[in-house]
């Protein structure tokens, strides 16, 4: 235990002292929501990743695999497809048209600089719709860090959760987006050497891998085949997942923030190249954790605790500590992200826009800094009460954000007639559809209303931008002009 302890709180040191390190290069709002548009390829890449993936890499995918086998990569395959799509379509445009559009620093401000919405209502709803799920995605994070604690320490988990939110909070306070983006780089290296680590010494321990799946087959033959217990809907479900990407703030915002263009192919291949390794290394921490588990005739209480119990089975404490530290860079990575995204929207788009248009950066900068207080506190109170698995969690959230912003990305992005009525019109129609599918439609619906809520949501969310869009008057010239000019430089810059 003592070398456990050791390792994590050399871990979380490293982590206060990149958000140091941070701070002494942050001296305006630009550098502390975009990291003044200076991030290389790998940075960009492994940063998109682990804010991307959270809790859910490390315990939600592993404990669905041990629960149900492996009729639950689907949704990884999903996800992949939609990670790359993200890369190759959205991240070269975004980062043109972001910087185009007088230099908007946060999703809301795009918005409404894309489409000259003087009046606001853009940049007010879609900060509005920032804050409220990333307040109940943190709370994912919380919770995942609280359980964390709890069985590797058998401390009480609302003492988990503060301790996991005090670290990140600090470094999130003082460095900002270079602090969250440096920690997700040493973090994203974390988590690929513990999931390529973790399920390769439980491979030799379970004396290969034939007499592992041998070991699967003998405790149900179901588990190894990907049709078990899925249906239509629950696959098309599970591949939804990856339609999410498109409208992610938290993920999005990197391709802003990358410094050259051509570097955006090169942190593609990273990036996906570390996805890969990441998704399947998850996948088998649970299904050979199952085959360990079931050899040497123990038991476990909660399946997403696996990679943890693996871990402390497996390897000596502090190589242990260092597989746990995996697991909090996932958590923290996540939530310091969002933070950090919550508190752009506060800052820029509702203080500055609303209550002090002549605020200078140090103002700025002191708000952004005191809504990761208000949002960690809020964040944490939700996870004290939560009783929900960390995949469904974030999964609520995941479509909050997929619907409400994927579709107006994609038409900010392709079409040039999407108008700011119609970019509201489906901004309103993903948030509530989700909203509503989520509580009311298995009532209403019997076994279709079991469909991802993210899939109608989206689709009818792109079907008003586009109605709306052809009924109201074209966009203005200068509109036009500025999207001409970044389709012009995407055909120039990347090949």
């Amino acid at each position: 235990m003592n070398g456990i302890l050791v390792s994590i709180v050399v871990y979380m040191a490293l982590m206060v002292l990149l958000g140091i390190i941070a701070y002494r290069r942050t001296s305006s709002i630009g550098d502390y929501m975009l990291g003044g548009r200076a991030l290389g390829p790998g940075v960009a890449a492994l940063s998109a990743g682990a804010s991307d993936m959270s809790g859910w890499l490390l315990m939600g995918l592993p404990g669905a695999m041990y629960a149900s086998g492996i009729s639950s990569g689907w949704i990884v395959i999903g996800l992949t497809i939609g990670a790359y799509l993200n890369w190759l379509l959205v991240a070269p445009r975004l980062r043109i048209f972001s910087y185009i559009s007088d230099d908007a620093i946060t999703i809301p401000d795009f918005f409404e600089k894309r489409f000259k919405d003087t009046k606001g209502v853009l940049r007010s709803f879609s900060a509005a719709v920032t804050l409220i799920f990333f307040t109940l995605y943190a709370t994912s994070g919380f919770v995942a860090g609280g359980r964390l604690f709890n069985a590797v320490f058998d401390i009480e988990f609302v003492t988990g959760v503060i301790i996991l939110a005090s670290i990140i909070i600090l470094y999130t306070f003082i460095g900002g987006f270079l602090a969250v983006s440096w920690t997700d780089f040493v973090q994203g290296l974390i988590m690929l050497f513990a999931l390529i680590f973790v399920p390769a010494i439980a491979i030799m321990a379970t004396d290969g891998v034939s007499n592992a799946l041998d070991t699967v087959r003998n405790i149900d033959e179901a588990l190894l085949d990907p049709w078990t217990g899925q249906s239509l809907i629950g696959i098309i479900s599970l591949f939804a997942w990856g339609l999410g990407y498109f409208g992610q703030p938290h993920i999005i915002v990197r391709f802003m923030a990358i410094e050259k263009l051509e570097d955006i192919k090169t942190a593609r291949r990273i990036g996906i190249s570390w996805m890969v390794f990441t998704v399947v290394g998850a996948m088998a921490t649970g299904l050979f954790g199952l085959a360990y588990y079931t050899q040497q005739d123990l038991t476990i209480d909660n399946p997403e605790n696996v990679f943890i119990n693996l871990s402390d089975l497996l390897f000596p404490d502090l190589v242990t500590g260092v597989l746990l530290a995996a697991l909090l860079a996932a958590i923290m990575s996540t939530i310091s992200s969002q933070l950090l995204v919550s508190s752009s929207a506060a800052t820029t788009d509702f203080y500055q826009k609303f209550f002090r248009k002549e605020a200078g950066d140090r103002e700025l900068v002191m708000v952004g800094r005191i809504t990761v207080i208000l949002v960690s506190v809020i964040s944490i109170i939700l996870a004290l009460d939560a009783d929900d698995t960390i995949l469904n969690l974030v999964g609520y959230a995941w479509a909050g954000f997929g619907s409400s912003f994927g579709p107006l990305i994609l038409f900010s992005l392709f079409w040039k007639r999407t108008t700011r009525q119609g970019a509201l019109a489906g901004m309103l129609t993903g948030a509530f559809v989700v909203i509503l599918w989520k509580n009311y439609a298995a009532y209403l619906f019997g076994t279709f209303g079991t469909l991802y809520e993210m899939i109608p949501a989206f689709f009818l969310s792109a079907l008003a931008i586009y109605i709306v869009s052809l009924v109201t008057p074209p966009p203005n010239e200068v509109i036009q002009r500025e999207f001409d000019q970044m389709q012009d430089m995407v055909k120039e810059h990347i090949k």
